[in-house]
């Protein structure tokens, strides 16, 4: 990421407490309301970043690991706990984020962050990126489909944390454009992304996402980096948010179109 060394652990201690800081402060009546995450309660969403940070460390990783179909897998988990408390909800949460705060930088510090771990549809990544997917979780749900739900403000964050969410989502980008493989691209295409943890990365021919620069590239992409979790996990349009294209505006499109990190 433009040559920035991120901290994912501290990434993760970060957006836990921003979480549970917010918790702290939801009324009974607001457990309940909708998120922006459909059909999910703020009490769901929740549920599912426990969920997920227990699922690791149970017989539901294989689930995930070999599944096909990861919004399905989260949707059951969900279901699972529907009928819980909130009180339920956030110790579920308060103890296996815990758990993940210490295991996953271990991890990621040991022999094993450089094995490839599949994660259903989205492909493989290294064991040292476990903690920026649960980043780029918990930034997203908290700030996209939490607050503004509530009409609360959104916790602010910082470069290190941007870093990390980047991190996470252009990784999957490249494993959905390399699977995809789409006939029109056939030529380099940049992103810049200014801003806290922003950076400049190349998509090649092959789909592949990778920190670079624009040179000989068809098109250049220039956005913020604070709104790509938004409009990247297609929350919001990229036409309504701070996009800009130069070059090939219809290859640049074309691209922007297919954008959708789960």
């Amino acid at each position: 990421m433009s040559g920035v060394t991120s901290d994912r652990r501290a990434a993760f201690k970060a957006e836990r407490a921003d979480m549970l800081a917010f918790c702290a402060g939801l009324d009974p009546a607001e457990w309940r309301m909708d998120s922006r995450a459909a059909g999910w309660r703020i009490q769901d969403v929740v549920a599912h970043l426990g969920a997920g940070c227990r699922a690791p460390f149970s017989p539901l990783a294989a689930k995930f690991m070999r599944g096909n179909d990861i919004e399905v897998a989260n949707d059951l988990m969900v279901d699972t706990r529907r009928n819980w408390s909130a009180a339920d909800v956030l110790a579920e949460y308060r103890r296996w984020s815990g758990v993940a705060a210490v295991v996953f930088p271990l991890l990621a510090a040991s022999p094993l962050a450089r094995v490839q771990m599949p994660l259903a549809e989205l492909g493989r990544f290294p064991v040292r990126l476990l903690p920026s997917a649960m980043v780029f979780d918990h930034h997203t749900h908290l700030r996209h489909d939490m607050a503004p739900a509530l009409g609360r403000p959104a916790p602010v964050t910082d470069a290190n944390r941007m870093t990390v969410v980047l991190e996470w989502m252009m990784a999957v980008l490249s494993n959905q454009m390399r699977a995809a493989t789409p006939a029109w691209l056939d030529h380099p295409l940049a992103i810049t992304l200014a801003g806290p943890g922003g950076g400049s990365w190349r998509v090649g021919p092959d789909g592949s996402v990778a920190p670079g620069s624009a040179d000989g590239s068809a098109a250049q992409i220039d956005g913020l980096a604070l709104e790509f979790p938004e409009w990247g996990t297609r929350r919001a349009g990229w036409r309504d948010r701070d996009v800009r294209i130069s070059g090939d505006a219809d290859y640049a499109t074309a691209f922007l179109d297919t954008v959708n990190v789960v």
